[in-house]
């Protein structure tokens, strides 16, 4: 995954009343932190940010250029809060990382093919943790179903993992279980003896 280029400002006002400014003139709040270095407050422009997230998911490396800064840094979302009404972003909490630093994230988990005839697909977890370097973070990881009969458990083992990229997590992890369909129709017995309760 490529990195996306942002450019940020530093942010002097805090609390409710700041974060609302600060969003009302088109920006998120953010607060840029890790490798023992001091919290920076900064605000990062709300379209470029949707769009790269929308683009590249919550795992997007993002080279944050600071104004008044030398150096740009680089950063990775760890968390973010949304705003589910207006679909917007209300702050984000962005970590340093280094290039070539192996991290732990958590990625989506797709289920690819068609499993057996008259079975329903149970998820348990739709993403799993990884461990990979910071700058080859995968998108998305995927696991064939195609076939698998009822009772059949995909876990975290089935995963197809990138070269470099390695479970953070035990293999024996069920991430979805194959069960049988249930049927809609009476067994003919019960029929039977439905009809033989209404003759009464």
């Amino acid at each position: 995954m490529s990195e996306v280029k942002i450019s940020a400002e530093p942010r002097t006002e805090f609390g409710k009343g700041g974060a609302r400014r600060t969003r009302r003139a088109g920006l998120v709040p953010a607060v840029l932190y890790g490798h023992g270095e001091a919290p920076q407050h900064i605000a990062l422009p709300a379209r470029e940010f949707a769009a790269a997230i929308r683009h590249g998911g919550i795992n997007q490396i993002f080279t944050i250029d600071i104004a008044g800064n030398a150096a740009a840094t680089l950063a990775l979302p760890k968390a973010i809060q949304r705003d589910p009404i207006r679909d917007t972003f209300e702050h984000v909490d962005l970590l340093i990382v280094k290039r070539g630093e192996r991290i732990q994230v958590d990625i989506a988990v797709v289920l690819t093919g068609e499993a057996a005839k008259n079975t329903l697909i149970v998820h348990e977890s739709n993403t799993v943790a990884v461990v990979a370097e910071a700058l080859h973070l995968p998108s998305e990881l995927e696991v064939s179903i195609d076939g698998l009969e009822a009772g059949t458990h995909i876990t975290a083992g089935d995963v197809k993992l990138p070269k470099g990229v390695e479970l953070a997590v035990e293999p024996e992890l069920v991430l979805a279980v194959i069960n049988a369909a249930q049927s809609n129709e009476a067994p003919a017995e019960d029929e039977a003896a439905v009809e033989g309760d209404s003759a009464e």
